[in-house]
């Protein structure tokens, strides 16, 4: 029988809505960071590599879509330098004239807070605006109705948990944990396995893009040499799942529901996403490098403002596994675990990166 578990994530996940002070909209700095420093390699890759010959002559709009839009302004102003982009182009071939209409698709899970996001949209946007909501590893759009499709720090969350992972008679069996996080070797090759099964899902929006049409994606990930507890988010989750089997041991929570829950998030080193994209052979990768975005957005000032960012992405899942009751203990004593701690609070301990990938679609 299918174990049904694997099919809850893309209802259940979404990180916080509203905006209050417990949401994600206010509680994105470090996804704030990698949108202004991501300006600069979307003006690149469109004025190199959009096609606006397609367009000429035509009264058809361009058509974007951002995967993992979530809730906040980060949506927003990616989607305006996206547009102001192509809009430069058509300017810099001087025709003006020319520019055609921009639709843009939000996408995020159904569980995602569209109400939040539709209610904040700018009331100056050059373009029309719609939601499409729906996992981005299924099928979403008609064939070859777009021509750009962006993801910013939405690949890292995988699309399910790793059956293996919650399986007591599997080798990779996470008993103790949350995460792959100084775990065994066998719960990171799950892991690793599921996201390359994801990849291979994203990348058959191929079929969704024109001919030429452009990939655009930034991806939090990993350097290829280093150990796979070496970043901030990895202890963090540590952390956090000390603090759960902390808890089970005075008994406000069950240690059997600390061994089934996972966080499913990945993050990848560079040399294995570009094995993953060349394998599948829908597009050409036009440039794949790190991006320069400054540690300053990296870093919380306090122990309880790293809390709250973690409260923004991961309660939705905590609280649907373990209840809510559960929350403000679990919180306070993550944060007290990290205070005071110089590791959270120093930007050269942080060893995350994020990957600026631009593919472009295959004939």
């Amino acid at each position: 029988m299918e174990d049904k578990r694997t099919h809850e994530l893309p209802e259940l996940y979404a990180p916080n809505g509203g905006e209050g002070p417990y949401s994600y909209s206010q509680n994105s700095n470090y996804q704030r960071g990698v949108v202004e420093a991501a300006k600069e390699k979307i003006n690149e890759a469109i004025a190199n590599h959009f096609d606006i010959q397609t367009f000429c002559g035509t009264k058809n709009p361009v058509c974007i879509v951002d995967l993992g839009c979530s809730t906040g302004a980060n949506t927003f102003i990616t989607v305006q330098n996206i547009v102001e982009a192509i809009k430069l182009k058509y300017k810099s071939k001087g025709v003006n004239a020319q520019i055609p209409d921009f639709l843009v698709f939000f996408n995020d899970n159904v569980s995602n807070d569209f109400n939040t996001l539709f209610k904040s949209l700018p009331p100056n946007r050059q373009y029309f605006a719609a939601g499409v909501p729906g996992s981005f590893h299924g099928c979403l759009f008609p064939k070859a109705s777009l021509h750009l499709i962006h993801s910013s720090c939405a690949l890292n969350w995988l699309s399910k948990i790793p059956i293996e992972v919650m399986d007591e008679s599997s080798p990779a069996w996470n008993k103790g944990r949350i995460h792959y996080t100084n775990a065994k070797k066998e719960v990171l090759e799950a892991y690793e396995t599921q996201f390359a099964k994801d990849m291979e899902s994203l990348f058959s929006r191929a079929q969704e893009l024109v001919v030429g049409g452009l990939l655009v994606l930034f991806v939090p990930a990993v350097p290829d040499v280093m150990s796979n507890s070496d970043t901030f988010t990895g202890t963090e989750l540590d952390i956090l799942g000390s603090c759960l089997m902390d808890m089970a041991k005075v008994g406000l929570v069950e240690e059997a529901k600390v061994d089934s829950f996972n966080v499913p998030a990945y993050y990848t080193p560079p040399k294995k996403l570009k094995a993953l994209i060349e394998r599948n052979g829908n597009f050409s990768i036009k440039r794949m490098e790190v991006l320069n975005n400054q540690k300053k957005h990296l870093i919380l000032q306090s122990s309880s403002l790293r809390s709250l960012y973690l409260k923004a992405v991961l309660e939705g899942m905590i609280e649907k596994h373990f209840g809510n009751e559960i929350l403000d203990e679990l919180f306070n004593r993550f944060t007290h675990k990290i205070e005071g701690s110089s590791f959270f609070l120093n930007p050269e301990t942080e060893k995350l990166i994020i990957l600026f990938v631009l593919l472009e679609r295959n004939n």
